[in-house]
């Protein structure tokens, strides 16, 4: 059977590890790598030189300059992974088996920017990854090709659940393409599970900052969303104080502490008040001592 002939358009650690996976897939060939115009990722293009594959990084994806290179137009299947340009019209009917998409959220819930971060500040129980076509514009839209859902404990964080990804995404990239070239494929409308579903924004500098007025599991969820980057913060004595791991404490505060304020410090943890429980912080880095009744905000 002829290999599928592959055009990678890719960005960031979440591509990374499937790239190598369809590089060594004997029924695959990665025709050419697509990267960011500006800022293009590094360790993909040693990848592809090392294994000769044409690589580039146009302004515009849709421009004609682009579409009609002979290696675009013989390309049978384009794969979307943490690209930043939008496939137009045109360029979404070229490849004959399509254009898929590897999304790290539930679909049709978590369309969108950064969807592990946000999954775990919302309090989710669990998580997807879904492989989809790109049949518009609109962003996380298409039909399902494969999607895989997997349970968030209380011991995860962003860190543990983009490691899961990583390791997960490839397989199901695989299983769709696998499903696509057989044309045995029942792919699923999005709005047969739910007609609205969920989209969020990216998260920007500055969304950091942690609400000491917010309920115990809130602040819990909020570090965990971060950690261990971009990283919970807040300001201390007009320094700011970085919160990598907290845990939230069954006991009521004291009505007349202020939230933020600093109840009791250890050499390996100290307490803040929240606006129903206690935090307990675990892990974080400051110039600043900290010591009873210190106030954060």
């Amino acid at each position: 059977m002829k290999k599928i002939k592959v055009g990678y358009f890719a960005d960031g650690k979440w591509a990374h590890s499937s790239f190598k996976w369809l590089i060594k897939d004997k029924s695959i060939e990665i025709s050419f790598l697509c990267l960011r115009n500006k800022n293009p990722d590094i360790f993909l293009s040693k990848i592809a030189k090392k294994e000769n594959i044409k690589i580039f990084n146009p302004k515009d994806i849709n421009s004609p300059k682009f579409i009609n290179k002979k290696i675009v137009k013989d390309a049978n299947l384009f794969i979307s992974m943490s690209y930043n340009q939008i496939f137009k019209k045109k360029t979404i009917s070229m490849p004959n088996l399509g254009i898929i998409n590897c999304h790290a959220g539930n679909l049709p819930f978590y369309r969108g920017r950064n969807p592990l971060n946000w999954v775990l500040l919302n309090g989710e129980k669990k998580f997807g990854i879904t492989v989809h076509y790109i049949i518009d514009e609109k962003i996380d839209h298409g039909d399902i090709i494969t999607k895989k859902v997997y349970p968030i404990t209380k011991k995860d964080t962003y860190g543990s659940l983009l490691k899961k990804s990583h390791l997960e995404c490839p397989k199901i990239l695989i299983e769709s393409i696998k499903k696509i070239k057989s044309g045995k494929i029942d792919t699923i409308k999005q709005d047969q599970i739910n007609k609205k579903g969920s989209y969020y924004k990216k998260r920007n500098p500055g969304d950091e900052k942690i609400n000491w007025n917010s309920n115990a599991i809130n602040i819990f969820n909020f570090v965990r969303g971060l950690s261990p980057e971009p990283m919970a913060c807040s300001n201390i004595n007009k320094k700011k104080i970085y919160i990598n791991k907290v845990d939230y404490v069954f006991k009521k505060r004291n009505r007349l502490i202020k939230p933020g304020t600093v109840t009791k410090v250890t050499p390996k943890y100290f307490y803040i008040s929240a606006k129903d429980k206690l935090i307990k912080v675990l892990d974080w880095i400051s110039d600043c001592k900290i010591y009873e009744k210190q106030i954060l905000n």
